[in-house]
């Protein structure tokens, strides 16, 4: 399993937005996640896609794109233009959740469904064979900075459960707390794509944090192959 980490620019210093997300691209990250807040699906308000349209040229790695919006149509073609390589929405935003999937793939770009803490995944019940990404949301989204809710772990494994099942090269993303003492265990319980703001933008070294992400990544998959022979 090729395990991705994200940091989630939520959590960057937005005076120096370019120099936080080219700098945090040279110390190893794998994506960028773009976090978009509407002050109304959420009680929160950050960036929309000018933001984006402005980082696209400075980054050589896929801009992971989260909207936290509603409705979430009208957006999605803006933040195709403006660079996104991968747009996740949740079903709650959406009138037709099947419809807003298209809506992504047409617009060129891959797309995710997220799932916040009290959302079940019946969803993917329906859809999860036209995902290309499912995002499980172990805070409450809105905010940066909070505390990992131990329950999304449950969660995880049965996304993982039914992303094995279905027998397609989903990516199993998790948003929210992730650092590097809980990162194994969000690793075992199957997630393989980790978004992480605070933990990597708050920290004194970039380079080293992602680092030791990966270094306990690694533990947990060598620990999982030995439980399996």
């Amino acid at each position: 399993m090729k395990a991705r980490i994200a940091p989630s620019i939520l959590s960057a210093d937005f005076a120096r937005l370019g120099a936080e997300v080219t700098a945090v691209v040279e110390a190893g990250a794998d994506l960028v996640h773009f976090d978009v807040m509407d002050n109304h699906y959420v009680p929160n308000l950050t960036i929309g896609p000018m933001v984006c349209a402005a980082i696209h040229p400075l980054v050589n790695v896929p801009i992971d794109v989260h909207l936290m919006v509603k409705p979430v149509d009208r957006v999605v073609p803006d933040f195709a233009k403006a660079g996104a390589s991968i747009v996740t929405f949740h079903p709650e935003a959406s009138e037709h959740v099947d419809r807003t999937i298209d809506l992504i793939h047409d617009c060129g770009c891959r797309v995710g469904l997220a799932f916040n803490p009290a959302t079940p995944l019946q969803w993917l019940d329906h859809v999860l064979e036209k995902l290309d990404l499912v995002l499980i949301m172990s805070v409450n989204p809105g905010f940066g900075g909070q505390s990992f809710i131990s329950g999304a772990l449950d969660k995880l494994a049965e996304a993982r459960r039914r992303i094995d099942r279905a027998n397609r090269s989903i990516w199993l993303e998790v948003d929210g707390g992730v650092k590097v003492e809980n990162i194994a265990a969000i690793a075992r319980a199957g997630a393989d794509t980790f978004v992480a703001g605070s933990a990597i933008f708050g920290s004194t070294n970039y380079e080293q944090t992602i680092a030791d992400m990966r270094t306990e990544l690694t533990r947990a998959l060598e620990e999982a192959d030995v439980e399996a022979h």
